[in-house]
């Protein structure tokens, strides 16, 4: 009855509203890296609010939250981000007047602090050197320090981010491809792209295939090389048919290969993601290979600027 009490009912209204503008993105066929017997398609993520595929687990996580009592105009969301996630959160709480607090490595560029500060988001910096994890211990201690002030989303560990894929992202590519994809191609991060579609692809023979850096160096924004990182308690090895690692090099080669062949400028995980995928299309005689794209390059001003000088 208590956590009754705490939900604010027009704001989960005004929650409700937002749904709309999430997820139900393109299937693009790609046609460079397909024939006639196999066929290699992605979701265009960036075409959803606040323009990444991060907008469906931060939608999820503010959605429970608000369902459960835990988060509303009063208490702040709290997490840690290397970028896209924050922006996802900060854009969807300003339509809902809630505010929100950003644990963010102090290498970020600075287009995405501007982007987070134009939402007004709060943001703390963290250090340079400890990357995700620092901003998540940050994180960690401002929500122990200051329970009332704020709901600590804990993107990592949060089964919203899983059910946001696997309600969402699988039922899309089941229903855009009728049914007949067999195999789902995608970068490990926060794992919950992966892992919440995997789940629900893997009870219809797809066959799932997770990507990593090929080191702990590399370009490719919130994927994490497992080996050397915090493995998120979400991630389940156990959905992982094939595991594949890819360079940075390959990852900024299919920049420029797509920009050219397709005329979309993409960002380095989604061109990983595509690298992974034409590794996966190549080893077959037939099969629809599917992964996602999960932003465009326009938050990464300067590989655009090294790649097109723009």
């Amino acid at each position: 009855m208590l956590q009754a009490q705490l939900i604010d009912k027009p704001l989960l209204t005004e929650v409700g509203q937002i749904a709309r503008e999430i997820g139900n993105t393109p299937l693009l066929r790609i046609d460079f890296l397909s024939n006639d017997d196999v066929q290699v398609m992605a979701k265009a993520e960036w075409m959803q609010l606040s323009g990444s595929v991060k907008a469906r687990a931060a939608y999820h996580i503010i959605r429970r939250a608000v369902i459960q009592g835990w988060l509303h105009r009063e208490r702040r969301l709290l997490d840690a981000s290397s970028g896209n996630t924050a922006i996802a959160y900060a854009t969807i709480l300003k339509q809902l007047g809630i505010g929100c607090t950003i644990c963010l490595p102090s290498n970020a560029s600075a287009q995405r602090i501007s982007m987070l500060e134009r939402l007004d988001a709060e943001i703390v910096l963290t250090s340079p050197f400890e990357g995700t994890e620092g901003a998540q211990a940050e994180a960690r201690r401002l929500a122990a320090a200051h329970p009332d002030r704020y709901y600590y989303a804990d993107q990592y560990s949060n089964p919203a981010n899983i059910e946001a894929h696997y309600h969402g992202t699988a039922l899309e590519v089941l229903e855009q491809t009728s049914g007949e994809l067999t195999h789902f191609v995608a970068g490990l991060g926060t794992t919950g792209t992966f892992s919440g579609s995997a789940s629900r692809l893997k009870r219809h023979n797809v066959r799932t295939i997770a990507l990593q850096p090929d080191g702990p160096l590399h370009i490719m924004e919130g994927w994490k090389h497992l080996e050397t990182a915090d493995v998120p308690s979400i991630y389940t090895p156990d959905l992982v048919d094939e595991m594949l690692e890819v360079s940075s090099e390959d990852a900024m080669a299919m920049i420029s290969t797509f920009a050219d062949r397709e005329g979309i400028r993409i960002s380095p995980s989604s061109a990983a993601n595509l690298v992974g995928a034409q590794r996966i299309a190549g080893q077959l005689d037939s099969g629809i290979v599917v992964t996602v794209l999960p932003d465009s390059i326009e938050r990464y001003a300067e590989i655009e600027k090294e790649l097109f000088g723009s």
